[in-house]
């Protein structure tokens, strides 16, 4: 089991969740998220005042598969979310120890579906 971690534009998760469906992978948390990278921010000004912003918006999308789907999972994040430039995110893939499906109280593989 592998939890798939990933953080990508705002506005390619519509992409993003359409890849990962068609590579019939169905669940999956999303949260907003602020940070930076590469991209180092970028100054903006507001009524006369010039204000750095270092911290960027992104979104982090949590996967959790089985060992047969994480490569499948992988390619359909980046199919969604690259455009070539600069700031399209990461993927970090972690081990897995355990799962638990509350309702049901299976556990492993079979709780993750």
């Amino acid at each position: 089991m592998k939890l798939i971690v990933a953080l990508i534009q705002p506005h390619r998760l519509p992409d993003v969740k359409k890849s990962l469906y068609e590579a019939e992978v169905h669940k999956m948390t999303v949260t907003n998220a602020l940070g930076c990278g590469q991209q180092k921010g970028f100054t903006e000004t507001y009524r006369g005042v010039i204000s750095e912003v270092n911290l960027l918006k992104k979104v982090r999308l949590e996967v959790a598969v089985n060992e047969d789907f994480v490569q499948p999972t992988i390619n359909a994040i980046i199919k969604g979310a690259r455009s070539g430039r600069i700031g399209d995110g990461k993927i970090f893939v972690l081990d897995l120890s355990e799962c638990i499906r509350i309702r049901t109280g299976e556990t492993g593989s079979e709780a993750i579906g």
